[in-house]
């Protein structure tokens, strides 16, 4: 069996086994449907098969019935947004989306138990980043500016209710919030949101004035915002999926530079090169790798998987298009080091594609998501590539 197949075979199940298709209950969650929908977009592309994208598209409007709506087990009902029936379908991300996890958020007023939270629905900034990325590979795909349309709706709603002040006016994004994002359910900050949410809108902006011909500076306030929480900071994570989001997020920001795009901070494709292949030297001499797969998360893995298919593009990038990296004159050292580090894609594909490491309970309590993740690192050309 070939990869293409054995993709194709894990995202007819996905579909299959979350609703997607058929006739079982429906079940959304937004990280992980932000990648399936990539999938479905790329197996399109190489396929030519109508199928995968009347999934892909048909995957985003259930996504924006579901987790843009209130639960079925919350007093409210309708639109997260509180927008009509009618006009909430036009605008489907202009109130944000649900996590989609399996218990309701946690009431005001009630203590916050960190193991709980976890499995608390509410509103994370980083998944609904993960679905703007999605939207706009819709859009790109298609050929429908809409999608994007709703991307930069979901950027604003967003900016608006997780950016706040902190002390001395510096802004701060929360990491979790209420569905209604009336408050923040965990007002610490994801360590790298900033970057993400920045890279994101830099994308909806490049898709939309293009889409559009207008020149006006989308989503300005945001994009500022995001630039001064990133000035200066430290992206370094021994986390296998914070360095693979490092990896991806410095794959779309070389795309943007590469296209013409000016990026608002000076050396940033360096920084996060940099602060990658640190977490890589961690990861590496802690070597969880060995551990046997009850011990292991698959997803956070996997994540790592998928980023570093993103240095041979970075490097294939900066050889075509020299001239729109000549000021980051440390690129071609750090990307040489990168290389050190490309054999880790294998070992974890060829590890998580064994059938007895799937068995496991570690392997199923989060069976979508790897199956998802898994597919992503097989063929990663509809999440990665702009």
């Amino acid at each position: 069996m070939t990869e293409e197949d054995v993709v194709q075979e894990i995202m007819l199940e996905f579909a299959g086994r979350t609703g997607l298709q058929g006739s079982g209950p429906v079940r959304r969650y937004l990280w992980t449907d932000a990648y399936a929908v990539c999938n479905f977009l790329g197996l399109y592309r190489q396929t030519g098969r109508e199928k995968y994208l009347h999934l892909a598209l048909d995957l985003v409007d259930q996504v924006h019935e579901t987790l843009g709506r209130h639960r079925d087990d919350d007093p409210r009902s309708g639109w997260i947004s509180g927008l009509d029936n009618g006009v909430g379908q036009l605008h489907p991300t202009a109130g944000g989306l649900r996590i989609g996890k399996r218990s309701a958020e946690r009431p005001a007023g009630e203590p916050f138990d960190e193991k709980l939270e976890w499995e608390n629905d509410g509103l994370y900034y980083h998944y609904l980043t993960k679905w703007m990325h999605g939207l706009c590979c819709t859009a790109r795909v298609i050929g429908n500016p809409v999608y994007v349309t709703w991307a930069r709706e979901l950027a604003e709603r967003a900016h608006n209710a997780f950016c706040q002040s902190g002390p001395g006016d510096a802004k701060h994004l929360y990491w979790k919030m209420s569905i209604d994002l009336s408050r923040p359910q965990v007002t610490s900050m994801g360590h790298h949101d900033p970057l993400e949410g920045l890279v994101t809108c830099l994308e909806i902006r490049q898709q939309e004035e293009t889409g559009a011909g207008t020149g006006e500076p989308l989503l300005a306030v945001a994009i500022k915002d995001l630039t001064d929480m990133c000035r200066g900071s430290n992206w370094t994570t021994p986390d296998p999926l914070g360095v693979g989001g490092l990896l991806v997020d410095g794959w779309r920001l070389a795309q943007l530079q590469g296209a013409g795009m000016e990026i608002p901070v000076v050396g940033l494709l360096e920084e996060m090169l940099d602060a990658a292949a640190v977490g890589l030297s961690i990861f590496t001499r802690d070597n969880t790798l060995h551990l046997p797969a009850g011990s292991r998360l698959a997803f956070r893995e996997l994540g790592l998987s998928i980023g570093l298919q993103a240095i041979v593009r970075i490097e294939s990038l900066v050889s075509r298009f020299p001239e729109a990296f000549s000021s980051q004159t440390r690129l071609g050292a750090m990307l040489d080091a990168l290389q050190h580090y490309l054999d880790l894609r294998e070992q974890i594909e060829d590890f998580w594609l064994v059938p007895e490491n799937m068995a496991v309970p570690a392997w199923n309590d989060h069976a979508d998501i790897n199956m998802v993740m898994l597919a992503t690192s097989l063929a990663p050309e509809g999440f990665l590539d702009l």
